[in-house]
């Protein structure tokens, strides 16, 4: 079904470590027209067909992002908004368990098991997280519809958390050059990130596409609550969606071990045996807008200037928030 074209040229080779290498080129054909995506070859091997004809269901829920873009944080705000604010479950039960990845364990090249069968096997309604682009996720989704939420994150920002989570939970042992030149040439896995965004971006009139801002959830949570309150047809009092917005502060999040993956940071020490992971590293990091000032020199600043003026944002109506 799908087209593979392993990547071997330098740029690819400084960011290939323990946990994500052997990065490939993958289109669903030869056709050079098809849209590409950038992904490793365990991928391809365990799940790219499994995935693409997954069942579907009506009632399902689905977090789609590129990493990091607050998909956590947009997980546990979706699940309890749909489960009716349901906090005891919520800390009782992992998020990884209430939410689970889709394709965890194709995309990690020593993290093994099968995160597909997991949630093949969910208790509906079930709620799924995934990073992959539109040509790459079930086909049933475009025909069953069910409720998808998809979030966009300024590349700055995204670069700089991507960074970090490359560092300490991949086992990266390169600069913050390599990688970010790796980022701005679509070589890192998931990308290119602008289609990535545009993709869903071009549906978000859809009726099941609720498509959302990170800068817009940081700034005022409350409303995107209610946006997504009226998406998954709920409706909680100004009370209960203070205490929801409470819950989900970054602070809150980083202190609650159902969702702030504290036990995948732990592991991923253990399995990429990395050196550069310091041990006050947490998943859930700052939660800011504009944390890349802190560490972008205005030289690369510029090349993201460039990256988000391209022509195919311009021409498609679409701006990222800061």
């Amino acid at each position: 079904m799908f087209s593979i074209n392993l990547l071997t040229n330098e740029i690819v080779r400084k960011i290939d470590c323990p946990g994500c290498y052997d990065h490939a080129e993958v289109k669903l054909s030869d056709n050079s027209n098809d849209r590409s995506c950038v992904m490793i070859k365990k991928y391809m091997d365990l799940f790219a067909d499994r995935i693409k004809n997954m069942k579907v269901y009506e009632d399902d829920v689905w977090v789609v992002t590129f990493p990091k873009c607050g998909t956590t944080w947009t997980q546990e705000m979706i699940w309890l908004v749909n489960n009716d604010l349901d906090y005891k479950t919520a800390y009782d039960v992992n998020l990884n368990e209430r939410f689970p990845f889709l394709e965890l364990n194709g995309v990690l090249n020593k993290f093994d098991g099968d995160s597909v069968g997991i949630c093949e096997k969910m208790q509906r309604p079930r709620h799924i997280k995934s990073h992959l682009p539109i040509f790459m996720l079930p086909d049933q989704l475009w025909t069953v519809k069910p409720k998808i939420i998809y979030v966009a994150r300024n590349p700055k920002d995204v670069a700089t958390s991507f960074f970090h989570h490359y560092r300490h939970i991949v086992g990266f042992e390169g600069t913050r050059i390599d990688f970010i030149r790796a980022f701005l040439n679509d070589q890192v896995i998931y990308a290119p990130f602008n289609e990535h965004v545009l993709d869903f971006w071009k549906i978000r009139d859809n009726e099941n596409i609720l498509f959302l801002h990170y800068e817009d959830m940081k700034r005022n949570m409350t409303a995107v609550v209610k946006e997504a309150m009226k998406f998954l047809g709920k409706n909680f009092s100004n009370d209960e969606v203070k205490e929801l917005c409470d819950h989900l502060s970054v602070d809150s999040m980083r202190a609650n071990p159902s969702c702030n993956n504290d036990a995948l940071v732990e592991m991923a020490k253990k399995v990429n045996k990395n050196g550069k992971t310091s041990g006050d590293f947490k998943f859930i990091r700052r939660g800011q807008v504009g944390s890349f000032k802190e560490e972008f020199s205005e030289e690369i600043n510029q090349q993201f200037e460039d990256y988000i003026n391209q022509p195919c944002l311009i021409e498609n109506g679409f701006k990222y928030k800061f």
